[in-house]
């Protein structure tokens, strides 16, 4: 037993090259890939900035998520406290020194990086209650104690982000921590309750939200009270994605895109570029690579043999999902618009790095999924 655990601990460069999930490899490569075309056409068939930045970006992070993916995934577990710490203190440094860009005041300049800590909350969020369900006894999972401290966890970054002000991230980095919660085997009847009490104060939080956010509510319940204001945006991201129709209009052919009746079609809204030009096929394939990324990193999950890895796996699948659900709900008219970026595809340094990052820990749990966390 003994040398076999060593064995275990001792997995040589070319077995972890082995080891590496190629499938999810490809599938990042192909969406990657499938960006980089998607912002040049952003940039109107010419390799301008958003083109160069973006692909420096996702050559940079993908070489950093293969050595993460190298990094033994009992590190990750010893560190996860570290790291939610750390970006504690970044987004409490942000509130006071950050650089503000339109009334939110969400980024530090690292001059090489405009970095925005609550994306990295998104990931680090996940590994920090991985952690602190690994080894949790059954029935010590429902006790009050317990699920206080998961709950503070979460709450206190939420706090933090929604100062900046940001509902849409603090909301998605809740999500994130429940499910979490959920699948570290918190009683469903405590998430019915939350539910129905966050419906009855629902008034009462709304009357908490910026003029701008209560805008965003109102508009979509109505996009067309103001055509030419707030309900622009989403009424000429319907129109782009319906002109798409079944094929789609070509690439570096969309009208609404190359007209700029889009805004902001290389960020939150890139879906709705790439849906006019490749229309409901294109965006089918899309999904389908989403699709792969989200089996493979549930697979890598269900093969680990630490329960750590298999939480923080499934916790990342799941917030890849929404991730991907909340955008594509927002840019249909189906959400009010939160600021939610496509995974890889939207334009963003900390939105990619941290999916990267997450990314590498999911290789890291397939690379060393034979590896036991005491």
């Amino acid at each position: 037993m003994f040398q076999h655990r060593r064995l275990n601990s001792e997995i040589t460069f070319f077995q972890k090259i082995k080891q590496l999930d190629y499938i999810l490899l490809i599938s990042i490569l192909l969406l990657s890939s499938l960006s980089l075309f998607v912002m040049y056409s952003t940039d109107g068939g010419e390799i301008l900035y958003h083109t160069k930045s973006h692909f420096i970006k996702i050559i940079v992070f993908f070489i950093m998520m293969l050595l993460v993916s190298f990094i033994n995934i009992k590190l990750w577990h010893v560190s996860a406290y570290v790291f939610y710490a750390i970006i504690i203190g970044l987004l409490i440094w942000v509130s006071f020194f950050g650089i503000s860009v339109s009334g939110s005041q969400r980024w530090l300049d690292l001059y090489l990086i405009a970095l925005q800590p609550s994306e990295l909350m998104k990931i680090t969020i996940i590994l920090c209650l991985a952690k602190y369900y690994h080894r949790l006894k059954t029935e010590d999972v429902n006790n009050f104690t317990t699920i206080f401290v998961p709950l503070t966890l979460i709450i206190l970054p939420m706090i933090l982000v929604l100062s900046q002000p940001d509902l849409g991230t603090s909301i998605l980095i809740a999500l994130s921590g429940l499910v979490i919660l959920w699948l570290g085997g918190v009683k469903i009847k405590y998430f019915f309750y939350s539910f129905i009490s966050f419906l009855i104060s629902l008034p009462f939080i709304i009357s908490f939200l910026k003029p701008y956010q209560k805008l965003r509510v109102l508009t979509f319940l109505d996009p067309d009270r103001d055509p030419l204001g707030a309900g622009y945006q989403i009424i000429q991201s319907k129109i782009a994605i319906g002109s798409g129709g079944f094929y789609g209009k070509g690439f570096l052919k969309g009208t609404q895109s190359y007209l700029d009746f889009l805004p902001e079609k290389h960020t939150d809204f890139i879906f709705t570029l790439f849906s006019e030009e490749f229309g409901f096929i294109g965006s089918i394939l899309l999904l389908l690579i989403y699709s792969i990324i989200i089996f493979r990193i549930i697979r890598i999950g269900f093969i680990s043999r630490s329960s750590f890895a298999k939480l923080f796996c499934f916790g990342f699948a799941f917030a890849i999902f929404v991730y991907i659900a909340v955008n594509l709900s927002m840019v249909l008219g189906l959400l009010p618009i939160v600021g939610s970026p496509l995974p890889i595809m939207s334009y963003g340094g900390s939105s990619m790095l941290a999916t990267m990052i997450g990314f590498g820990i999911v290789m890291s749990a397939k690379v060393h999924h034979n590896q036991s966390i005491a």
